[in-house]
């Protein structure tokens, strides 16, 4: 029509290669296209000596067991067997169901049978995803979720951006009321075995009454002869996606011999408690039993109640076994000295474990046994406000693919991330995979500590950068647990307070902080490690008056410490908490060793220390009566002598 000449498609040239020579693609319909974009997995593991129908059928059963104990997972206590469950997203119609049903487990006696619509349906079970496939589900079915540009799943936790510690319960019963701490100062919450019972019920049948959820069978702790195995059922992938994160992940033949947990979540996170029932002051509640090692979860959706919810059950389990629980970073030199970081949330615990020089065990919970340390989780979790590759680039460059982003904010056409946004929150979080730090030690094993830094946020500015502590002084700073509660780690704390938090985790021991103390001191002294208290807060004033101390000079003191230096230095004592401080570090101006020089007014600062003093007495009364040790000796006159 346009004078163009005819194109010849009925003869080929010899020599010529042509596009058109592959066979066309076996697919009769565009699904049909896409179902040959995803490759059939092999299977995990080889069955040895079984072929054919027998390899079929072993399989069968095997999957047959995993859904059973699934099943029994999601038992409700008002039906005598658990939900009909069917592997698969359920929009692959054209997958083969696979049902099983089981009994309840820990239920010693069933009320009432009665039928639900829940108990006519099938539930899909999404076990064990990929994180490629949590992609998929987060992108496909939960609004907020995006692909940023570094690759990261970027997810919006809801209503709640921190964790909710007023709102955390335990069943008290016959043996955590001996065992556990409670009153004047715990984190732990008492309710009753009942009320737990309605919140589990409450959120096994909204579990159920989904048409499908995510379930992960993972692993806590890195030493082979004292993990525990957990499983979380949750409704939202992102979710699934941070657990997959922040526990071990099992190797398919782990998987294959899983069989029934050690410890179960149940994560209605989306759905409220009753605020009518019984201990409830709110429609969120994180309820924990001990006895029936299960954890409930209602009204929140920030994915770091799961992870700190386990931490606390480390803290009740691992003492009984003689093993230490450390609310602290941990990394080792290419020497093979080790070092342990205590410090809550912001006082740069994450940041300084996390040192490109050294091998990281962990950045935030670990073990301390007979055979040294080991880490608990298999993933990091690390603030991004204001993150930058300058500051901290083995965190930045942790930021791809499989790492879920909380509650960021990016551009909207380049998905670049602005860390320094806190439209949403300033608790804008990181998870990923412990092995995308380059320098990761695998596994999350070390030997015993030759150094334990307790990491104080000091709001007031008089504390030093710096102090070498004795065996006492590190139990007393260890049970005092001083530092400010940094905004946006929990809800309602705009702005960094003074706080006190024994053992630098308070929100997460459930023992009295005497007995963590007591093993700390027992195993210090028998491995030789010294104790170091190390401030990043404030210098030259107080909160509002002075400056955030560099984090030059703190990574300087640290390498310091590291390296023995700091052992054969002269050391000269501070006033009021009679602190040994180092003359000179390299690397740092001396002035700022001795905060009186960094202050203009020595008169506000010698209050101020006393001031401080003051609210280490005060916090430390609710210890001093407490028996400690296997003698019931009370506190020791040293470790009270130890403070200011």
């Amino acid at each position: 029509r346009h004078g163009l000449p005819k194109i010849q498609t009925n003869k080929k040239a010899e020599g010529i290669c042509y596009d058109d020579v592959t066979p066309p693609v076996r697919a009769q319909t565009i699904d049909e296209l896409h179902s040959l974009q995803r490759k059939k997995s092999a299977p995990t593991t080889p069955l040895d000596g079984a072929l054919g129908a027998f390899a079929a059928a072993a399989e069968e059963e095997k999957n047959t067991k995993q859904l059973q104990s699934i099943s029994a997972s999601l038992a409700s206590l008002t039906r005598e067997t658990g939900p009909k469950l069917v592997r698969g997203d359920p929009s692959r119609t054209s997958e083969t169901p696979r049902v099983a049903q089981s009994t309840p487990h820990h239920v010693t006696k069933l009320p009432t049978i009665e039928v639900s619509d829940s108990s006519l349906k099938f539930t899909h079970v999404l076990y064990n995803l990929s994180p490629a496939e949590l992609y998929e589900q987060a992108i496909k079915y939960e609004k907020g979720s995006f692909i940023t540009s570094s690759g990261a799943l970027a997810t919006l936790s809801g209503a709640k951006t921190g964790r909710a510690p007023k709102d955390k319960r335990v069943v008290k019963d016959e043996t955590t009321e001996n065992e556990l701490w409670w009153g004047k100062g715990s984190p732990n919450i008492e309710m009753d075995e009942y009320t737990f019972l309605v919140n589990r019920e409450r959120a096994v049948d909204y579990l159920n009454s989904l048409e499908k959820v995510f379930v992960n069978d993972q692993f806590l702790n890195w030493d082979p002869e004292n993990r525990i195995k957990v499983r979380i059922v949750s409704a939202r992938a992102y979710h699934s996606l941070f657990m997959h994160n922040m526990c071990i992940r099992p190797t398919p033949e782990e998987l294959e011999d899983f069989g029934t947990p050690d410890f179960t979540i149940y994560n209605a996170g989306q759905f409220p408690c009753n605020r009518y029932t019984h201990y409830m002051t709110s429609s969120t509640s994180i309820d924990l039993n001990l006895a029936r090692r299960e954890m409930v979860i209602l009204g929140t959706q920030y994915a770091g109640e799961m992870k700190k919810g386990l931490f606390s059950v480390m803290h009740y389990l691992m003492p009984k076994r003689q093993i230490l629980s450390l609310h602290s970073g941990c990394n080792m030199g290419k020497g093979g000295d080790v070092a342990l970081f205590f410090g809550l949330s912001g006082t740069g615990k994450t940041t300084l474990s996390t040192d490109h020089n050294r091998y990281l065990i962990g950045d935030d919970e670990h073990c301390w046994g007979d055979n040294g340390v080991s880490n608990i989780e298999g993933g990091c979790y690390a603030k991004c406000i204001d993150l930058s590759g300058e500051k901290e680039p083995d965190i930045f460059n942790a930021i791809k693919f499989g790492t879920v982003l909380e509650n960021v904010v990016f551009d909207e056409h380049s998905r670049d991330v602005d860390y320094s946004d806190k439209s949403v929150t300033e608790n804008t979080r990181a998870a990923y995979p412990i092995e995308y730090i380059p320098n990761v030690k695998l596994p999350c094993v070390a030997p015993h500590p030759t150094n334990v830094i307790l990491l104080a946020c000091d709001a007031f500015g008089v504390l030093p950068p710096v102090s070498k502590l004795t065996l006492a002084q590190t139990m007393y700073h260890f049970i005092s647990g001083y530092t400010a509660l940094v905004a946006g780690t929990e809800d309602g704390i705009k702005e960094p307070t003074a706080t006190f938090s024994a053992c630098f985790g308070a929100a997460f021991i459930m023992l009295h902080p005497t007995k963590y103390a007591a093993m700390l001191a027992s195993k210090m002294q028998k491995h030789g490690a010294t104790g170091w208290l190390v401030n990043t807060g404030w210098s030259g004033g107080r909160y509002g008056s002075g400056s955030r101390i560099k984090l030059a000079y703190t990574r300087k003191i640290i390498d310091a410490i590291h390296s023995g230096r700091l052992l054969d230095v002269e050391y000269r004592k501070t006033a009021v908490f009679n602190l040994e401080i180092p003359v000179e570090v390299e690397g740092v101006p001396p002035e700022i060793l001795d905060p009186v020089n960094t202050w203009s007014d020595k008169g506000a600062y010698k209050e101020t220390l006393v001031k401080l003093g003051g609210l280490f007495r005060n916090n430390f009364e609710v210890f001093v009566s407490h028996k400690i040790g296997k003698d019931d000796d009370l506190l020791t006159g040293e470790i009270l002598a130890a403070g200011p």
